[in-house]
């Protein structure tokens, strides 16, 4: 199979998913899925499915034709705990963006369409356990970005997992103490990278609730309103142009917030860096490569650079040697023991990582 003939299988079966589950016209279907033209999507609906997308839209139930919810189902190889998952977001959720209720993941979207304009809304994401598959709700409003909506949330949540595979090589940790790893732990991704990595700054030497509250106050200070009707969810978090449109001294911006000027400085750089296009974190082949380049910024050590490669770049052999939460689970093994473990884990060694605070 070709590149292109796995781009249009991929767009196919999100507009079939869309046809079936939602109420969009065909027309929108065939747009949010990414086919330019209607015409183009009926003729490749046609020779796949050896039926007009029409014709099974007629098969929809009327419940789902009536329903105004964009909801989508994305599925995932089991085992898969979700509620470690979601124990790890809500204690990390930046307030006004995240909101964890009722067992669901919700949040603000701020993307870019093809002409380079913001599209706003809000995602509301489920786990569906006897379908192995989460329920991704989204607002109509995030329709034109609907394939990079659903990207973001296939890393967030660590989708493309194959539990199986990692398990086999880090079983061998439940030698050390049982329990030590569990089939079907995910690494916990980002939805937004720089986010994610501003966030990891702010957090340096400090509790992860008050890395949340300094977050909160940069989204209420820089961020973008966002009508979205979910209570808790007002502002979209501040991009790199965000940050370096502000004049004068970064210092001057974030120290009223409680930001140290050392670690505004830091978010500045990263801001600056992604704007360039000099650091890229998305679809990142080259890992090593990035983190080479995080350590140059004065403030980030192996740590936060290693921690952004597990979260960001979807790096699946990041280890943190020096995390309190590690060298906890760990103990009383030293730093030079735990790395020495941890070479057999490789190239799983993110997932090691995770399993490892799971059982703090």
């Amino acid at each position: 199979m070709s590149p292109v003939q796995y781009l249009q299988t991929c767009r196919l079966l999100l507009a079939k998913n869309l046809l079936t589950d939602t109420n969009l016209s065909v027309l929108d279907v065939a747009m949010a899925s990414g086919f330019g033209s209607l015409r183009r999507f009926n003729d490749l609906f046609k020779k796949h499915y050896s039926l007009a997308p029409t014709a099974l839209r007629k098969r929809m139930s009327q419940e789902k034709r009536q329903s105004s919810h964009i909801t989508l189902a994305l599925g995932y190889r089991p085992p898969y705990h979700w509620d470690d998952m979601l124990a790890f977001l809500a204690g990390r959720a930046i307030a006004g963006v995240e909101v964890i209720k009722d067992g669901e993941y919700i949040r603000t979207v701020r993307l870019t369409d093809a002409k380079g304009r913001y599209i706003f809304g809000w995602i509301r994401v489920g786990h569906k356990p006897g379908k192995n598959a989460l329920s991704v709700t989204v607002s109509e409003t995030l329709l034109p970005v609907l394939p990079q909506v659903l990207a973001r949330v296939r890393h967030l949540f660590d989708l493309c997992c194959e539990p199986g595979a990692i398990y086999e090589v880090l079983q061998t940790m439940n030698d050390i103490r049982p329990g030590l790893c569990t089939l079907g732990t995910r690494v916990p991704g980002c939805f937004d990278a720089f986010e994610m990595a501003a966030r990891a700054v702010l957090g340096q030497q400090i509790t992860v609730k008050a890395a949340g509250t300094l977050a909160a106050r940069v989204v209420k200070a820089f961020g973008e309103p966002v009508q979205t009707g979910v209570e808790g969810l007002t502002h979209a978090f501040p991009t790199p142009a965000d940050i370096l449109a502000l004049e004068g001294p970064i210092e001057n911006h974030l120290g009223p917030l409680g930001v140290i000027a050392a670690r505004a400085k830091t978010i500045h750089a990263l801001a600056r860096l992604l704007a360039d296009g000099e650091l890229d974190f998305d679809l990142c082949a080259q890992p090593e490569k990035e983190i080479k380049k995080l350590l140059s910024i004065q403030g980030i050590g192996n740590w936060t650079a290693q921690y952004i490669a597990m979260r960001a770049m979807e790096w699946p052999d990041a280890f943190l040697e020096t995390d309190a939460g590690v060298k906890r689970a760990l103990a009383p093994h030293t730093t030079k023991e735990m790395l020495q473990m941890a070479e057999a884990w490789r190239p799983w060694r993110s997932y090691a990582t995770v399993n490892l605070w799971n059982t703090l």
